[in-house]
Parts: C-alpha cells; sequence; structure tokens
C-alpha cells in the first residue's frame, strides 16, 4: 500500500490566509451578464479526466458537481445557455468493482482518503462500492470528458464498447454513455450540433510516459500523429460553425506529482540497523558501507572515467536517491574486474558488478514519482537484493519505473527532456489551430507554471499554489484538482471566452469551492 506521509504542520498552512490582492482582477458580483458574440445555448466539453471532474484518484458526485465544465456551463446559463448534463456516477467513493481479468482487482479503485497511520496523515485508496452502470439512455451529455483519454482515443469509434472493456479497448468511464458500441466522443459531441465547445486534451499523450517512469510501458504519442488527430478534431468541431475554447498541456514539472520527493531524501538515520533488528549504529553502518561498497565501487568508476556516477553517503547531510539509468554504459563487467584487482572476492565482485552497473545517485534534473515515496527503503524483488543492498534507492538502485530520469552528462538520455520537448510540440500544434481557426485561448501551461511557484495565485485573500496537499489547488493524487482548482481554472477560461468573444461571463468564488478534505 502506498503511503505518502503528511506533517501536522503542513497540514496546518492549508488554512492560513492572506490579506494580498487577488489576482482575479474582476468583481464576481453585480455584472451585466451578456454572450458577446458567442452562443452557449449548447456547450458541450471534450477533454480527459481533468474535464470530466476527476480527482483524489477517482471519478465521484461530489467531484463531477466541481468539475470546470460545469462552473463554466453554469455561468453561461447566465448569459443564455442551455442544460448541462453530466454522467454523473452512482456514488461518492468512485471507481467499479468488475475485477480485471487478469489481476482479479478492480478495474478503477475508489477515491483516496487521508489516514492517520503511523502518526501521520497518508493518502489511502478506498474500495469501489458499484459495479460499472450503462446510462447511455439518460443522455445525451456535454460534459464528454473522459479520464484516460488520450487525443485520438476521442476519434476512435468503439472506445466506449462495452465488450472492449475487459480486454482494454475501450474505456469503462466512455462505455458509461456512449450512445453506441462504435460512437467515438468526437460524434457524440457533433450529433448535439453544439454552438461552443471546449477542448482541453493532450495531457495523457505525455503524462502517462512520465507517471511510469519513461519505462516504456506507456509511450509518448509520436508529434506527428498527435498534430494529425488534434488537427481532425478541431476541424470536426468547428465543421458546423460551432465557436469555442482550446486549451495547452501543462509541463510536468509544475505538479506536484513529480515535485514532492526531492531527489535527495535519504538522511543518514535511513542507515540506521535498527528496523532489522542489530544494535543501532547509524555512523558505524555509514563508515561500513563506504568502506567496503561505495568508496572502492568509486575507485574503480573514477578510473574509468565515471567518478560521478557514486558518491560517499554523508554522516550530516541528505543523501540522493540510488537510481538504475538505463541510458548509461553497462560497467558491471569493468567493475567486476576493477573489485577483483583491487583484492575484492570474486563472488563479491559480480554481485556488486550486476547491481552498480548502470547505477547512479539521483540529481536535481531527475524528478522522483510521488508514487516512489512508499518504496523507497523497501526490499527489492530480485536476486542481487542481499544485506546489505537490499532497500531500494538507499543501497540498492531504484528501478526505472520509479523516477523520470533527468540529463546525466553528455553520455544519457533526459526522460524528462522528451516529455517537455514533446508539451512544447504539442502546445505549438494547438496555439497554431487555435489561431488560424479564430478560437479563444487558455495558456494552462502559463497558468501552472504560475501556481507552481512559492507565492502562487491569489483569490480574495486565500493564497493557490500547487504544492501537495497545502496548496489548494491539488487533490490527493497529486495530478488532478480540488474543487478549488478547478475552479481557478474555470475562472481562466471564462476570461479567456470573454476576451475573444466579447462577452462577461462573471467569474466564481473559488474559495467557495471544496478543497482536501481531512479526516
Amino acid at each position: 500500500m502506498k503511503k505518502i506521509l503528511v506533517s501536522s504542520f503542513a497540514v496546518s498552512l492549508l488554512f492560513l490566509s492572506y490579506s494580498c490582492k487577488t489576482d482575479f482582477e474582476n468583481d464576481v458580483n453585480d455584472i451585466a451578464v451578456t454572450s458577446g458574440n458567442a452562443n452557449f445555448s449548447k456547450y458541450v466539453a471534450l477533454g480527459n479526466s481533468l474535464t470530466s471532474g476527476y480527482r483524489d484518484g477517482a471519478l465521484y458526485i461530489d467531484a463531477q458537481n466541481e468539475s470546470y465544465p460545469s462552473i463554466i456551463a453554469a455561468q453561461m446559463k447566465l448569459a443564455g445557455g442551455g442544460t448541462f448534463k453530466q454522467p454523473m456516477m452512482q456514488d461518492n467513493t468512485g471507481g467499479f468493482t468488475n475485477q480485471h481479468p487478469i489481476t482479479g482487482q478492480p478495474i478503477a479503485m475508489g477515491k483516496l482518503k487521508l489516514q492517520l497511520l503511523n502518526g501521520s496523515l497518508a493518502p489511502v485508496p478506498t474500495m469501489p462500492q458499484t459495479a460499472l452502470d450503462n446510462i447511455a439512455s439518460g443522455g445525451p451529455y456535454q460534459n464528454l470528458g473522459v479520464p484516460g483519454a488520450k487525443v485520438g482515443h476521442l476519434l476512435f469509434p468503439g472506445y466506449g464498447n462495452p465488450a472492449g472493456v475487459a480486454t482494454g479497448m475501450a474505456n469503462p468511464y466512455y462505455a458509461r454513455f456512449a450512445t453506441t458500441a462504435n460512437a467515438s466522443v468526437v460524434q457524440d459531441a457533433m450529433a448535439q450540433n453544439p454552438t461552443f465547445f471546449s477542448l482541453w486534451i493532450g495531457n495523457n499523450d505525455v503524462l502517462g510516459y512520465a507517471t511510469s517512469g519513461g519505462d516504456g510501458s506507456n509511450p509518448i504519442t509520436p508529434t506527428a500523429d498527435f498534430t494529425t488527430q488534434y488537427t481532425a478534431l478541431v476541424n470536426t468541431l468547428t465543421s458546423a460553425g460551432a465557436k469555442g475554447i482550446i486549451a495547452n498541456i501543462p509541463n510536468i514539472t509544475t505538479i506536484p506529482f513529480f515535485t514532492t520527493v526531492p531527489f535527495n531524501p535519504i538522511t543518514p538515520d535511513k542507515f540506521n540497523t535498527a528496523a532489522t533488528g542489530s544494535p543501532s549504529n547509524q555512523d558505524g553502518n555509514i563508515d561500513n558501507l563506504n568502506t567496503q561498497i561505495f568508496g572502492p565501487l568509486k575507485a574503480v568508476l573514477t578510473a574509468l572515467g565515471q567518478g560521478s556516477r557514486l558518491q560517499l553517503i554523508s554522516k550530516t547531510g541528505a543523501n540522493p536517491l540510488l537510481i538504475k539509468d538505463e541510458s548509461l554504459t553497462n560497467l558491471a563487467a569493468q567493475i567486476t574486474q576493477g573489485l577483483v584487482a583491487g583484492g575484492a572476492p570474486a563472488q563479491t565482485a559480480g554481485l556488486l558488478g550486476a547491481v552498480f552497473g548502470q547505477a547512479r545517485h539521483a540529481t536535481a534534473a531527475d524528478l522522483t514519482l510521488l508514487t516512489t515515496s512508499g518504496v523507497i527503503g523497501t526490499a527489492p524483488t530480485s536476486p542481487y537484493a542481499v544485506a546489505p543492498l537490499n532497500k531500494y534507492g538507499i543501497t540498492f538502485p531504484l528501478e526505472d519505473k520509479h523516477v523520470l530520469r533527468g540529463k546525466f552528462g553528455a553520455q544519457t538520455t533526459s526522460e524528462v527532456d522528451e516529455v517537455l520537448d514533446a508539451t512544447n510540440s504539442y502546445n505549438e500544434t494547438i496555439k497554431g489551430l487555435a489561431d488560424s481557426k479564430g478560437l479563444a485561448f487558455f495558456d494552462a501551461k502559463s497558468k501552472m507554471t504560475e501556481l507552481s511557484t512559492t507565492s502562487g495565485i491569489q483569490f480574495d485573500g486565500v493564497r493557490y499554489t500547487a504544492k501537495f496537499v497545502t496548496g489548494g489547488t491539488f487533490s490527493l493524487d497529486a495530478v488532478h484538482l480540488t474543487g478549488r482548482g478547478y475552479a481557478v481554472i474555470a475562472n481562466e477560461f471564462i476570461k479567456a471566452i470573454n476576451k475573444k468573444y466579447q462577452s462577461n461571463l462573471p467569474l466564481v468564488n473559488a474559495n467557495s469551492y471544496s478543497g482536501v478534505t481531512f479526516p
């Protein structure tokens, strides 16, 4: 079970407010509401989990009610907007009890909740309470946000086919409300003859790769494919004259899932042997590790011109994580030979060569996944994980799936740069289509960058940042937003709509929406 600890001091910060000037310049009261040159009578919203209102690792009723499209639609209704229906879940837990045919686990878990574990608050998933239902007969639905969707999925006929859910060929969330087994999301949108649309899609085309540590299980969508698919989406949505707004993609470096766990979280006490039943001898253990393992390894690597891969363990400061970098040349054989030449037994030298052939200590360029916090210090499932090489990230390198690697010298590739480069390319396509089609444009990348700064943004005396739990905008899964976060985003959509179409939709009071729920 994943444990992400939150200190009581951090929790208390969430309730602090500030008297600084708000970043939102328009008053939310007493505005003469007009639609300008837009028509909001039939608004549809297309996108992924962010559009659906997903938060805390699940989709559930209260979260859907605070989705940013629902917030926008309520303001549009003041200017002639029509009905906006969402495919509501059955409860406030979320997830589906249906079992995955391979794992035997629920195909979607319930939402995360903070629970007190060992004196600290930690997000813990809940078990779903209801099976996957079908509510297509209650449609059509105007919120067409589908958790997990990439750009191409919105064009794919059969993405909501119930028969394809078990095989992974269809999406369970879309299967609930797709009009037919062969429908596509964009077809269901166009069937409603929309007069206005919002489109925020593309995050998952890089996010899946990033949240899996770049291990190859969820590749980045090639830029050429993204451009073709996104262009087809926008061409279709505007083909009957509808106006709309599209948003670009934030950098992963502004999301707390990638910024909460530092590259150097290993304090000297992590080398204490008390947990194994041996007498506590922190300094002695560090001396032994430096003398018997890290010192000899660093000496051999230095002779090979690779001494920067490893550091000696510090008794006083924070130590970096030990990770496997698959883009490094594998020096297992050379390390083994060097250690044997230095007097190490062949068996020991071979073991160290196998473990440290592509190992290095992390740097600030590497992004540790939030979920990795529950793995650090645990025992790896590897035949090479023997004492004292039996603590993930401390004396045994974390695997590729645990860390999104940054650049480490000229000889390595950077998974972080791969994600950022793809994001920049996607965003060029998105902005180009906004301009060429005369659509409103929301720069979500810039807004998330602003939120990720220490100062964040202000609304009516309350500071919002991207800091995990205490920042107010991100939910317990550290990727999706809270109700307040979605309200902040809804206001940015509204401001961009007003600017482009000379409408005067009022902003909402972000402080009146929900944040993180504490026990």
